[in-house]
């Protein structure tokens, strides 16, 4: 990746965000110290989320930009190749979004371990983490490589469409090892309060997948293959240059870097119940691309375009739950129950503006936007009614995503786990009724919002209750 920065960046000294005035140094004091009127508090809070969610919000739509990028590269070669590209993109999606408790759980557990004042043992997990996302990629390659044709048969992919599936998939999968540790170490950086790291990391990728891409679908004219090609090595720079970074962390604070069995098993049983969540989520965005494929091909174009375009927003509104982990995990390892429900109530206010914004902006710039990605007026017109759906539960979208940061950041990761699964349980017959019973691609977006919005009260309903929030270095 030529693009990525020349020279390592490593994570600050500090726990936290520089000290404002009205904020004691984290280095002399691993509480939060909020100040006590609620303007300055407010203000306090705002100074906290905006250092970590800015930069996060860059690093964290780098992910669909990726696939964005993809799509609307490959999009020109022709319909069966961007349906293609949607199936292989959901499904290679699902794979590397099952272990992203890899950089959740790690965010959660690290951020404790600083709020208590314990930067070397914090590393440590980190790289335990890293470890972790080593070992399990390997089967998931294997896996990946033999059954590629099988799971572009089983989201549904037609004749026409299935061979640029297959293709994307298998070329693809190379790069899972290395998004996987770039998910743990990400994890690390975050939990040690830095997003700046992990932004400028994303630019460099981000611009290298899209010069690689255009080089080597249309320069060397390799079509699918090349946009597969150009993303995996992309991603393993990335890769290459994160571990680099915390290599370099562990070095300076005295933390190991050999495998340590009883630190990978440890980071294994705090990651699983978030897998669960993360396994029931990706299973409602399968199906719902499942759904759409066995609709026609312009309906899973349509249907691919505006998933790329929700993944965004869904990225966007995330880099306030990014903070949001790190945050409270951070005041929670320090036992500041009110100074994680004040930040808590912040982020969400945060959220909800920010999701009527971005709904706001999905419906006016239309015009802008939809041409970049087809030529097709069937699928234009599939995708035009689809968009309007997108935009109506953004406002719910926010608090859902910080809500869903903020108990992660506490270690909630069993009550997440639940939620989900019945989430699941209520989206399933709705998505697949939009299939049997005619109500065409418009129906299965009305399931994916009736999604959002059980997901936000599940969400609320646990945050009323206050049972997340339990204090000190490690989660009991």
């Amino acid at each position: 990746m030529t693009g990525g920065p020349t020279t390592v960046p490593q994570p600050p000294r500090e726990p936290g965000p520089p000290a404002a005035p009205d904020t004691p140094s984290a280095s002399t004091q691993p509480a939060t110290g909020v100040p006590a009127t609620p303007r300055a508090g407010r203000r306090h809070h705002d100074r906290e989320i905006l250092a970590l969610a800015v930069p996060a919000f860059g690093a964290l739509v780098a992910e669909p930009l990726f696939l964005l990028g993809d799509s609307a590269i490959v999009g020109h070669l022709g319909t069966a190749q961007l349906a293609g590209l949607g199936v292989a993109g959901a499904a290679l999606t699902t794979l590397t979004g099952l272990f992203v408790f890899l950089a959740y759980a790690t965010t959660a557990a690290v951020s404790r371990r600083i709020g208590a004042g314990d930067r070397r043992a914090a590393v440590q997990q980190g790289v335990d983490g890293i470890w972790l996302a080593l070992l399990l990629s390997l089967p998931v390659v294997l896996l990946a490589l033999v059954l590629a044709p099988q799971v572009a048969r089983l989201l549904g992919a037609s004749a026409t469409a299935a061979p640029y599936a297959v293709t994307y998939l298998r070329i693809s999968t190379l790069g899972i090892p290395a998004m996987l540790m770039v998910l743990a170490a990400t994890g690390v950086l975050r939990g040690l309060q830095d997003t700046r790291t992990p932004l400028l990391v994303a630019v460099g990728g981000f611009s290298a997948n899209l010069g690689l891409n255009l080089t080597l679908v249309y320069g060397a004219g390799l079509g699918v293959a090349g946009s597969a090609w150009g993303t995996v090595l992309a991603q393993n720079a990335m890769a290459a240059v994160y571990l680099a970074v915390v290599v370099r962390g562990a070095r300076r604070e005295g933390a190991g870097l050999r495998p340590d069995p009883v630190g990978i098993r440890a980071c294994a049983r705090a990651g699983g119940p978030l897998m669960i969540r993360t396994l029931s989520l990706r299973a409602v965005l399968l199906l719902a691309t499942a759904v759409a494929a066995r609709l026609g091909d312009r309906e899973l174009a349509a249907h691919q375009i505006a998933m790329a375009l929700w993944s965004f927003l869904a990225y966007a509104l995330d880099a306030i739950a990014i903070a949001g982990q790190a945050i409270i995990g951070r005041y929670l390892g320090a036992g500041d129950r009110e100074g994680a429900k004040a930040a808590t109530r912040r982020m969400v206010e945060w959220g909800v503006a920010g999701g009527v914004l971005l709904g706001l902006l999905v419906v006016a710039a239309r015009p802008l936007y939809v041409p970049l990605f087809t030529t097709d007026p069937g699928v234009r017109t599939q995708l035009a009614a689809v968009l309007l759906l997108v935009a109506l539960t953004q406002p719910a979208s926010g608090p859902v995503f910080v809500l869903d940061g903020v108990l992660t950041g506490a270690g909630d990761g069993g009550y997440l786990a639940w939620a989900m699964l019945g989430t699941l349980a209520a989206f399933a017959p709705v998505a697949l009724a939009a299939l049997h019973l005619g109500w065409g691609l418009a129906g299965l977006w009305w399931a994916m919002n009736l999604f959002i919005l059980l997901r936000c009260a599940f969400l609320l309903a646990r945050l009323r209750t206050g049972r997340w929030l339990i204090t000190g270095a490690v989660r009991a």
